[in-house]
C-alpha cells in the first residue's frame, strides 16, 4: 500500500504517482472529497464541494514566497472514479491541474495521482510540489488505514 512516484527523470512539467490501496473505491474517493478528511491528510479547506465549477481554496502556513493559499475549481468529478481541479497559486503564478483516477482491483483501489501544466522555468516548484505530494500521500496512506 505505498506510495509510488512514477514521474519519469526527464519529466518537468507532470508529476505523476501511483497507489495500490487496500480499500474500496468509495472509501478511498471518500477521503478525496470529505473537507474534514482532506484537511487531515491534505491541506485545510474551504468551500469544497465535487462538482464541477466550485471553487474552492486550500489555506495553510505561509511560507517565505507562499501566502499559503492554494485557489481551485472543480474541473471534473464522477464519483468513486475521477476528481480534476484547478490548482493555482498566485504568488507562484503557478496554473497546474490536479486529477485522481480511482480504478477498482481485486483487493481494493489503484489511485493515480496527476499534477500537470508545470512551466519548464518552474523547476523549483516541480521540485516543492513532488515532495509534497510525496507527503501528503503517505498522510492518506495513513488515514486511510486508520479510519473505518
Amino acid at each position: 500500500m505505498n506510495l509510488i512516484d512514477k514521474t519519469a527523470p526527464s519529466q518537468t512539467d507532470s508529476l505523476s504517482f501511483e497507489f495500490d490501496l487496500r480499500h474500496s473505491p468509495e472509501k478511498v474517493w471518500r477521503a478525496l472529497t470529505d473537507p474534514v478528511l482532506l484537511t487531515e491528510w491534505l491541506l485545510p479547506v474551504a468551500g469544497f464541494k465535487p462538482e464541477p465549477g466550485t471553487a474552492f481554496t486550500f489555506k495553510t502556513q505561509p511560507y517565505p514566497g507562499w501566502d499559503g493559499t492554494v485557489n481551485c475549481r472543480v474541473l471534473e468529478s464522477e464519483a468513486h472514479r475521477k476528481l480534476s481541479y484547478a490548482w493555482v497559486v498566485g504568488g507562484m503564478e503557478l496554473d497546474t491541474v490536479v486529477t485522481f483516477t480511482l480504478t477498482p482491483t481485486p483487493s481494493g483501489t489503484h489511485l493515480s495521482l496527476v499534477q500537470s501544466g508545470f512551466r519548464p522555468e518552474q523547476k523549483q516548484n516541480f521540485g516543492g510540489a513532488r515532495y509534497g505530494w510525496k507527503m501528503m500521500g503517505e498522510k492518506l496512506v495513513d488515514l486511510l488505514a486508520r479510519n473505518p
